[in-house]
Order: structure tokens, then sequence, then C-alpha cells
């Protein structure tokens, strides 16, 4: 959170002479890296519950520990948007000269949560987000799964976080590809103490449902789709061997 939406604040609070979309890009690949490096001895690196909810589907990750998971990932969510706000406070204020807007020229609440583009529908947003996170679940399946090619020991927050990137400069025209329900509402409910009120809720025609739902489902579809399509196929002694290395599928992403 503190260096993808501080990429976001450093491009918006500048109008763009420190900032542009490929930096912000590289801000939340390389934040995202960072968090799977610093927590995944831990807790497996989990900071996205889609992720961690088709980890629980596939049997990766015990049930019992996925609440305690989701929470840490929308207090740290929340607690990074908290960084961010007061890493830039005077130039938020320099910017909005005080007052704190969700939508218009001068709006702010975009540097922390999601809103969608002046085009997009509510159901195309819920797909948006549905295909995206889909295809970020079957990718980090692909990298952790030692039966398949995988990635080198060491190596795996490096290639989700450039999972991140192909997202990003994929997927980011509709709604800025959030794909993680923690690090969108985590900083949506700290605009909304902040500051910003209660429109961050109402913006968008309630926008705020579609990146918390959209990927949950996303997720699910992603497992199902990586379970049906590979791991059905792969040699039965494969399987038996892999019973033994679920921590490696433990290791997850946010965007």
């Amino acid at each position: 959170m503190l260096f993808g939406c501080g990429s976001v604040a450093q491009a918006v609070l500048s109008k763009g002479a420190l900032g542009e979309p490929l930096t912000i890009h590289v801000g939340f690949t390389l934040g995202v890296m960072m968090a799977v490096y610093i927590a995944g001895g831990v807790s497996g690196g989990h900071v996205n519950p889609a992720v961690s909810l088709a980890m629980v589907i596939l049997g990766k990750l015990p049930l019992k520990k996925f609440p305690v998971y989701v929470a840490a990932q929308f207090l740290g969510a929340f607690a990074g948007s908290c960084a961010v706000f007061g890493l830039y406070y005077d130039a938020l204020r320099e910017f909005t000269n005080g007052e704190f807007a969700v939508t218009g020229a001068n709006a702010t609440a975009g540097i922390f949560a999601s809103y969608p583009a002046k085009h997009l529908s509510v159901i195309n947003g819920f797909v948006d987000q549905v295909i995206a996170t889909a295809a970020l679940v079957l990718c980090i399946l692909a990298i952790t799964d030692r039966k398949n090619i995988g990635a080198p020991k060491g190596m795996e927050p490096l290639c989700i976080g450039l999972i991140i990137l192909a997202i990003g400069v994929s997927m980011g025209l509709n709604c800025g590809y959030p794909i993680n329900p923690a690090r969108d509402l985590g900083p949506r409910l700290f605009t909304a103490v902040a500051g910003w009120g209660m429109d961050v809720f109402r913006a968008g025609g309630c926008w705020w449902w579609i990146p918390v739902a959209g990927p949950m489902v996303g997720g699910a579809v992603g497992a199902g789709i990586y379970f049906l399509i590979i791991d059905l196929h792969q040699p039965e002694s494969d399987r038996q061997v892999d019973n033994n290395v679920q921590d490696k599928y433990e290791i997850v992403t946010m965007n």
C-alpha cells in the first residue's frame, strides 16, 4: 500500500510531473513483491483475501486461518493508507485547499481506492474484476505449483510482482485493477473517516462493493479453472508429493 498508493499520490499531487501510469504500475509491482518477500516466511505472504480464498478452496490453506488472514489483510491496507496520508498530508492540503473531494478536478480519493471510468457499467465492472482476479490466481497457482514448471525457490515474489505489472498494463483502463478486496475497501474506509466522507461509498453508483465482491468471485473462478484444466491432469505421483509441500502454495499477493 505504501509503495502502490504512494506512487499514485506522487503522480496526482505533482499533476503528472513526478509520475504517470507506468510509474504507478511499477510502484504496485514492487510493493507487492516486497510485501511477499517480507511476510512470506511468516504467513506465506498472504496479502489478498481473494487469493487466500482460492487457496482455501483448493485445500492449500486451512479454513480456520482464513478469517484471521483476511482481518490482517484489511488492517494492513488501512494502516498503509494512514502511512500514505501522513507522508503526503501537506501536499494533499495544498492540492485540495483543505477540501478533500471524491470527484471533480481536484479529486484525491482515487489515490487510495478505485473508482470506475465514466464509460464503465456495473456489470462490466464486475466482469472486469472477475477476469483480472482469475488471471491473477491462475498465474500464482502456476508459479507456486511444484508439479508444474514453477519458479526458482526465492524468486516467487518477483514473478508474482510481474503478474501485477502484466495486469496493470493490460487491464487497468476500466477501474485501475484493484483485484484485492482488502486493498480497496481498507483504504476506502480510511478515506471515509479521514475527511472525504461517505461519498467514497456513493460515488460511481455505489461502486464500492464491486472491487470487494468481484475479486472474491474471480479468486474462486481462477482456482476452479486451474484445478480442472491443470491440477486434475497432473500425474498421481506428483499429486502425492504435493500433499507434503502445501506451504509453497501459500505464497499469495495484493495490487
